[in-house]
């Protein structure tokens, strides 16, 4: 049988959008001859709802949607939506996915295994499947998986997390083709583990493997597509465009299928997965403009461009902000970057305003010596531009903080921590480097100048990071290790041969600066662990690492 793999963007709560999606993508799959089409992981709802799952109104219009869906969807079609389930005890819905054919709804599936780790928390809302059926159509048997359910294969993982292997269970109910239906995010280097973790099911079970993957972003997650099919001898017959819609097709009795091309290195799938996120959030909370401020640094620079590149650069406006210590060349860096980009730039200097400040404060200050209070003072007058500006204009204001800084408080609340999405906040500093040579890699649009100098705020003479923070080459592995990798300091300094107390030092720093954290806009997300709600960490605590 030939099977299309239909990977869309859905919207969380917009059942109509989605429902229009799968009834065009199903039309196209049935003009291309096609027998099935397979989509997304709760595609019909947008994953994840969170807890408008508890909601019984939304889970009542999952059902007349599905409903509603079956009687004009043109083949048949697997599709994922949250659905009850008449257990006498626990949850009252379920992760499904439903088979639609002949108008109505003929089958269905609920996910055994559901994540609660990082941004996972599904056994709040679902009801885990208690067993497996497969599906007979066109001579195949189907055997219907839900994302998580083919992360537990004993044949791969060397220490599995749960106490059932789905993907064992239904093979043995006689499956000849096995369905993944997902909403995996993404993050670093994930993609060539399910590669491996897929191609490892076809080849032990000897049977073609399709997985369809859910694309766009949602709030801080963002989902790369990538949808493939496997044929039992673990070679990719088919595969979807990363971070874009698509459908192609798949042929169970030739083994032959479509291959759409993919971006060959990390660093390219890395970018593309923030233009990504950063343009569904815009565009999904209402927005089409955005406001950035350009700073000269390479980290405004980075956002800038991936502003320009997510929502067109008519629909980008640079800020520039100078101070009493900002440099010419920082200057004239934010204004040859806004050219290069091709965006409007206004220049709203802060001198005055920060004068008064100071003259406002003077009598409660009495002699004490400026410190990091003026500079804070600084940074919250250029936050305060840019909201007025956001409110002005009804443009979202894109903070420009990285995860190095993020991590151990380098930044100031209601200051450059202000704005709507913080799209490079789990990119570590080194790689903001990086992205920016990638950025340059046809003509310089980052001007040259702005990477290559020393990195600093420019809230006090002479300023430099390196005043206050390790060297990032340094500081980016000791956060990568104590964030990400979970080691303690002493693991990190004799791994490394770090000194100790510095380790120490940062660690805290890290733990210390939560507070900044739950008060920071949304972040993207893009390596294992990034902060927010799949790193949840108490504020008040006093356990020293």
């Amino acid at each position: 049988m030939k099977i299309a793999l239909a990977q869309f963007n859905p919207t969380i709560g917009d059942f109509a959008g989605n429902s229009a999606r799968i009834l065009s993508l199903a039309a196209q799959a049935k003009q291309r001859g096609a027998d099935l089409a397979v989509f997304s992981e709760l595609c019909l709802c947008g994953y994840l709802p969170q807890d408008l799952l508890e909601r019984p109104a939304f889970i009542e219009r999952n059902h007349r949607e599905l409903i509603d869906l079956a009687a004009k969807i043109a083949l048949p079609a697997v599709v994922g939506y949250a659905g009850r389930v008449k257990n006498g005890t626990g949850k009252s819905i379920a992760n499904k996915a439903a088979v639609l054919c002949g108008g109505r709804v003929v089958f269905e599936q609920s996910k055994m295994l559901l994540p609660t780790y990082d941004v996972f928390d599904e056994s709040r809302y679902f009801q885990p499947a208690d067993h497996q059926s497969v599906f007979e159509i066109h001579g195949e048997n189907l055997g219907i998986t839900i994302c998580e359910d083919v992360w537990n294969d004993k044949n791969f993982w060397a220490k599995p997390l749960y106490p059932r292997d789905p993907v064992t269970e239904i093979f043995g109910k006689g499956t000849t083709v096995l369905l993944n239906v997902s909403a995996s995010p993404y993050t670093l280097d994930k993609r060539s583990l399910r590669f491996e973790m897929l191609r490892s099911i076809a080849l032990n079970h000897h049977c073609p493997v399709i997985y369809v993957n859910q694309v766009g972003g949602d709030d801080s997650l963002i989902f790369d597509g990538a949808s493939m099919a496997l044929t039992a001898d673990g070679n990719v017959a088919a595969q979807a465009r990363a971070f874009e819609e698509d459908l192609v097709l798949f042929d169970t009795a030739t083994g032959k299928g479509e291959i759409h091309d993919q971006p060959r290195d990390e660093l390219t799938y890395a970018y593309r997965a923030v233009v990504t996120g950063t343009q569904d959030y815009v565009r999904k909370c209402g927005f089409k403009k955005a406001l950035v401020g350009l700073s000269g640094g390479v980290d405004s620079a980075v956002v800038a461009s991936i502003a320009v590149d997510a929502l067109g650069a008519e629909n980008v406006l640079g800020v520039s902000m100078p101070g009493p210590f900002s440099s010419e060349g920082s200057k004239a860096d934010a204004a040859a970057l806004a050219k290069n980009l091709g965006i409007e730039l206004i220049v709203v200097p802060i001198n005055e305003v920060f004068d008064s400040y100071k003259k406002s404060l003077a009598p409660a200050f009495g002699d004490r010596p400026p410190d990091v209070t003026e500079e804070n003072i600084q940074a919250r007058i250029r936050g305060n531009y840019l909201m007025a500006l956001s409110n002005k204009f009804g443009s979202m204001v894109l903070s420009t903080g990285n995860k190095s800084e993020l991590a151990v408080g380098y930044c100031t609340l209601y200051g450059d921590m202000a704005g709507g999405l913080a799209a490079i906040s789990d990119v570590p500093k080194l790689m903001v480097y990086e992205l920016a040579q990638w950025i340059n890699r046809d003509r310089e649009l980052i001007p040259r100048s702005t990477i290559e100098k020393a990195p600093s705020a420019e809230l006090r003479p002479n300023q430099k990071d390196e005043d206050s923070l390790p060297p990032y080459d340094v500081l980016d592995r000791i956060l990568k290790a104590y964030i990400e990798d979970l080691k303690s300091p002493q693991e990190i300094s004799d791994h490394y041969g770090f000194d100790l107390k510095l380790v120490r030092e940062i660690a805290l720093l890290v733990d210390r600066n939560e507070y900044k954290r739950k008060q920071a806009p949304p972040g993207l997300k893009i390596t294992s662990r990034a902060f927010g709600f799949g790193r949840p960490f108490p504020i008040a605590q006093k356990f020293i690492p």
